[in-house]
């Protein structure tokens, strides 16, 4: 195998017969190739960088809320039945947001964004419902009090995803 000089540059081909992105023509400068144009149809990766932080988040709502629920509906739904049901619901709505931030692309994005303005429109009336009228709720809900047993993050969850959510939209 014959030694290479240190200057020159060899051409390596692909198995398409052209030469590689790192590499040219014999006696050529090497440099590296331009990156590759994402297609058109490319999926929005709405759980990418911060919305890492919104899939987590979501994650653990989701499966909080979801054991909570269906725990206090096996055990003791005749005590507050529309708490349990409640929490059920925001299990479902944390799911569908969940989804949405792991599937990506547009529609994904505008489900989400749907979901988000239901869990901010639950936790603000069920905040002012359990304020308003405590007999109402025997038991606390994930929305009670605007969330104040989840340190507000209820309250601010749904506001955050819908600004991540508003940002990743394509332009």
């Amino acid at each position: 195998m014959p030694e290479q000089n240190p200057g020159t540059a060899t051409a390596d081909t692909t198995a398409s017969g052209t030469a590689s992105p790192d590499t040219a023509a014999a006696g050529t400068a090497a440099r590296p190739a331009a990156p590759p144009e994402a297609p058109s149809g490319e999926r929005l990766r709405l759980g990418s960088g911060p919305g890492r932080l919104l899939v987590l988040l979501y994650g653990v709502f989701t499966v909080g809320a979801a054991s909570r629920s269906i725990a206090q509906m096996l055990m003791k739904f005749d005590e507050a039945p529309l708490a349990y049901v409640l929490s059920a619901a925001a299990a479902c709505v944390y799911a569908v947001i969940l989804f949405s931030l792991v599937r990506g692309g547009e529609g994904a994005r505008r489900l989400g964004q749907v979901c988000c303005g239901l869990e901010l429109t639950g936790v603000l009336a069920v905040g002012t419902w359990t304020l308003v009228d405590p007999s109402a709720f025997p038991d606390a809900t994930v929305w009670s009090d605007y969330g104040m047993g989840y340190l507000f993050l209820p309250l601010v969850l749904p506001v955050a995803a819908l600004f991540w959510l508003r940002g990743a939209r394509r332009t």
